[in-house]
């Protein structure tokens, strides 16, 4: 029996399209979504929850257009904006060609919603004319009445069905920019939907298990789903739908995809769950250190292990390492790129291991950074 490389990913061969300038599909990085959740007419508040947002990894942001208010205000948050955004529009024609015509980079629409073949062509052509790809929404909470009655409630196939009568209805206007995602708050229906739609298309698929919950029970359904399709190969951008702060769903979206290693951003810290043996406050720890190393973007690992049973081991797989010394031991040992340096008193680790990542990610950076032509 052959058994597949257990870390080897072999992602859809997807077409690709462009969200602004973001690549979505084929060999482009698999981005990170949010969505705002302000009044979008008021353009302070959206643009400073953006500007989060964007700290905080964002590659591209969503947001809700449903009133002439919120499109009126969408030029000037499109403008603020470092990275693309995506207009989520329902039942309204008329916001699309709006919110397309303001600048923004995506449109989020289900076509069969928007009204009549004519209206459909409106909105086409204001795609068209200002450069927005689009997105099909898919999602088991509002299909369609005739597919409800004929499935008996919501089911893969259904979602299936749905979506692909939405992109007959784009590509019989000659358009072709779009993924689409079928979303579901029941991660067996997400999961099974979207292996049914990778099957029956090449379009970039938009991952997500909607309505996923609060904070820890949202992150459990959401890294379940989304992690299961992705590690079959399955998806070209994500969104993680969570009962909380929308930076939060770009921080678990990142630890996604760094759990299965197809993206990394930030400090990747493994720590132990903590026990008797434990040299110092591991949980404090790495509760403080989490915090303050959130305005890291280099990739880098960080271990921090409470006691020498598995710690050395660890630490000898990380950029950085603490090790505490035993229960009661004052100190622990810092290891640098796996080997032990020097030891460390516990009351200074947390302001010495931050002090280490900022260092080492400036370090990362520099070798990066391009030499100028005079110094070749």
């Amino acid at each position: 029996m052959s058994i597949r490389p257990y870390r080897d990913i072999v992602r859809r061969k997807s077409r690709k399209i462009r969200v602004g300038n973001v690549e979505v599909g084929g060999d482009a990085p698999i981005t990170v979504q949010s969505m705002t959740n302000t009044i979008t007419g008021d353009a302070k508040a959206t643009i400073a929850q953006i500007r989060r947002l964007e700290d905080a990894g964002a590659d591209i942001v969503r947001v809700s257009c449903p009133d002439e208010d919120s499109t009126k205000a969408l030029r000037k948050i499109v403008n603020a904006s470092k990275v693309p955004i995506v207009a989520d529009i329902h039942f309204h024609y008329k916001r699309a060609i709006e919110a397309a015509k303001a600048g923004a980079a995506c449109l989020r629409i289900n076509p069969g919603n928007i009204g009549s073949a004519q209206r459909v062509k409106d909105v086409v052509q204001a795609a068209k004319d200002h450069g927005c790809s689009m997105r099909i929404g898919v999602n088991a909470g509002s299909l369609e009445r005739d597919l409800l009655e004929r499935f008996g409630e919501p089911c893969p196939e259904a979602m299936v069905e749905s979506a692909q009568r939405h992109m007959r209805i784009l590509e019989d206007n000659d358009f072709f920019e779009f993924k689409i995602s079928v979303k579901a708050s029941d991660v067996f229906l997400a999961v099974a939907a979207y292996q049914g739609l990778a099957d029956a298309c090449d379009y970039p698929l938009h991952l997500g298990v909607t309505e996923a919950g609060g904070m820890i029970p949202g992150t459990v359904k959401s890294s379940i789903g989304i992690g299961m399709l992705l590690w079959s190969g399955i998806g070209d951008t994500l969104r993680v739908s969570l009962s909380a702060e929308p930076e939060e769903e770009i921080r678990v979206g990142f630890d996604i995809l760094k759990s299965l290693n197809l993206r990394h951003r930030g400090v990747n810290v493994i720590s132990c769950p903590s026990c008797a043996r434990q040299g110092f406050n591991v949980i404090e720890t790495v509760q403080k250190l989490e915090e303050r190393l959130k305005h890291i973007a280099t990739p880098m690992s960080l271990s921090i292990i409470g006691c020498v049973v598995n710690g050395p081991g660890e630490a000898r797989e990380t950029d950085i390492g603490f090790t505490g010394g035993g229960a009661g031991a004052g100190a622990g040992m810092i290891y640098l790129n796996g080997k032990p340096v020097y030891k460390l008193d516990n009351a200074s680790l947390i302001d010495h291991v931050v002090e280490l990542c900022e260092k080492k990610a400036a370090e990362i950076e520099a070798a990066r950074a391009p030499v100028p032509a005079a110094a070749q």
